[in-house]
């Protein structure tokens, strides 16, 4: 929230503010956990503030949020980051009464947690859905090649970066314009660009203006937007996740006890956002001796029976385990 000094009704109040990326696979994408409380205008994680006489610790009252608003019960989870950022420069954290309003109230720091599920489970919990992150991020979507948002985003940033230097180099190198290589775990630097660059429809709401006319197909190239500050931390908690699939077995946690490696690829691709070289893939995974063959084989592949396989987690207690190594496509 805003400061005192350009908010005559800030009370000098600090909200804490908790938030959940509740991430699975589902139909071979990436697909997260979101809530749209009663009179919201955008889809939201599931949040709550903190109740510092009613809650222990911040992760028991986040997992009872999450469980209150989506009927979904949360396994593993991990704190993603805390963002108390003073002014207008970047997307303002709200609690709203939980329904998107804004509060001109005390300030919100936001707590970020990033919790992985094996399975989409159906909540049945009213304005809770899946939904993939590409619905908020399609340009982060490299699986088919260059998304087909980006040419739309780069005439948008051109325009505003108005040939000045620093700009017109961040925008290159974040969105890989003129032939700049792609980084996928930059997801939370480019959202933040956007938002600088007035694109991305929070940065109109956060200063009280009305939202810029763009057309339709550009609107869709730059994503939904989200209540509050969500989608920030949705694209922290992706950025998050990217970087951690090559030092940290993390995907496992993402998956069933038994899977081939054919789905277990697709779901490091529909994180990573990138396609992978599927002989060099299952070569590193051999290498680090993190999967075991059960000796059966699942009939329900579509096609040839495939090896079924798990995940060696007792090795996590035996010895250090890296990440998996994303060999692209491309190379």
């Amino acid at each position: 929230m805003s400061g005192a000094a350009d908010n005559p009704r800030f009370d000098g109040r600090v909200v804490i503010g908790l938030s959940a990326v509740v991430v699975a696979i589902q139909d071979d994408d990436a697909v997260v956990l979101t809530v749209r409380p009663p009179g919201a205008t955008a889809e939201g994680l599931p949040f709550g503030p903190f109740d510092p006489l009613g809650h222990r610790t911040f992760e028991l009252a986040m997992r009872a949020f999450v469980t209150e608003q989506t009927r979904f019960t949360l396994g593993y989870v991990e704190q993603l980051y805390t963002f108390g950022d003073k002014g207008r420069d970047a997307p303002l954290a709200d609690m709203g009464g939980l329904g998107g309003e804004r509060s001109d109230h005390g300030r919100v720091i936001s707590v970020g947690y990033l919790a992985l599920a094996t399975a989409a489970v159906d909540t049945h919990a009213p304005g809770s859905e899946w939904r993939p992150w590409t619905r908020f991020f399609p340009y982060e979507d490299w699986r088919d090649g260059r998304p087909a948002a980006l040419p739309l985003i780069e005439d948008a940033l051109w325009r505003w970066a108005a040939n000045d230097a620093p700009r017109m180099a961040r925008a290159r190198l974040l969105f890989a314009l003129d032939g700049a290589p792609w980084n996928e775990e930059r997801v939370l630097e480019r959202y933040e660009l956007l938002y600088e660059a007035g694109l991305a429809p929070e940065a109109a709401r956060d200063r009280g203006e009305v939202v810029a006319a763009m057309s339709a197909p550009l609107a869709a190239a730059l994503g939904e937007p989200m209540l509050s500050d969500h989608r920030r931390i949705l694209a922290t908690a992706v950025s998050r996740l990217r970087g951690k699939l090559k030092y940290r077995p993390v995907v496992f946690e993402l998956m069933p006890d038994a899977f081939t490696l054919s789905a277990l690829q697709r779901a490091v691709e529909a994180i990573a956002g990138v396609p992978l070289h599927k002989q060099n893939f299952r070569r590193a995974l051999e290498r680090a001796e993190l999967v075991e063959g059960l000796g059966r084989m699942d009939a329900e592949t579509g096609g040839r029976p495939a090896e079924l396989y798990r995940f060696r987690r007792e090795i996590l207690g035996a010895r250090p385990v890296s990440g998996l190594s994303l060999p692209l496509l491309r190379d």
